[in-house]
């Protein structure tokens, strides 16, 4: 009997593109099924057991039954990541509502958190849905948007702040927005083989770069900056640290 392959959901955005091409370029993406979906939808599908592995927010790990962070690899920043904004056309004084990105749990929960404990200001908070206009929100509302929409909407606003650099502001801590989880235990020389595919990635930016550089909303030498000066790929102390502190916090709003 065949053994049936690994499912793994991976985000669909530019800050992933060094784990799609380890996992292409070491032929690991030939023993597994890889499918690429919005963080949210990565989430939803590892609840439901549609795969096995997803790239999930953190946001997410309470909505599990049980789960497994499975490699040394995650999407993190220290400080600026130019891809988790809250963008408005009002100054940031004037914001009286923020209307949430649905593509992501952990950012709007990470907006909450520091409206909460570091800007200590109270916003009505909207949850948005597929087709919302977040271009075109009256003048004193906000948006929480992630993803490579960023770069190419960021300069349709007035007033734009990243979140992941007020997070490092505020807890001198990087953040880790999704990681690497499993929804069950898997075998040990499976995980290692997964991490290694991962690893050839990340360490090889110039030829990922190369290889997604021309296609996509970011490219080139944006794209290279982004990799190596916004993006943070080790899922380090220091992050595993932020990720326990962002929980405790999300568990009190």
């Amino acid at each position: 009997m065949l053994k049936e392959k690994i499912r793994i959901s991976a985000v669909k955005y530019a800050n992933t593109y060094p784990f799609i091409y380890g996992m292409t370029e070491t032929g690991f993406d030939r023993k597994v099924i890889i499918e690429t979906d919005h963080p949210s939808q990565c989430a939803e599908k590892l609840i439901s057991d549609k795969v096995d592995i997803g790239l999930i927010p953190i946001a997410a790990f309470p909505l599990l039954n049980e789960y497994y962070i499975i490699t040394d690899y995650c999407l993190g920043a220290y400080g600026k990541v130019r891809t988790v904004m809250l963008l408005s056309n009002c100054p940031f004084s004037e914001i009286q509502s923020i209307n949430l990105d649905y593509h992501s749990l952990s950012s709007v929960n990470l907006a909450k958190i520091l409206a909460k404990n570091a800007w200590k200001r109270e916003y009505i908070w909207k949850n948005t849905k597929t087709g919302f206009d977040f271009l075109h929100i009256p003048y004193n509302e906000a948006v929480v948007l992630i993803g490579d929409r960023c770069f190419e909407f960021e300069s349709r606003f007035s007033y734009r702040i990243d979140l992941a650099e007020e997070w490092y502001k505020f807890t001198g801590l990087p953040f880790a927005f999704a990681c690497w989880t499993a929804n069950k235990k898997l075998n040990n020389e499976f995980i290692a083989e997964f991490n290694n595919a991962l690893a050839a990635g990340v360490k090889n930016i110039p030829a990922v770069v190369e290889k997604y550089g021309k296609t996509g909303t970011i490219r080139g030498e944006d794209l290279r900056i982004y990799l190596t000066e916004n993006m943070n790929f080790d899922l380090n102390d220091d992050k595993r640290k932020a990720i326990n502190l962002f929980l405790e916090m999300m568990g009190k709003l």
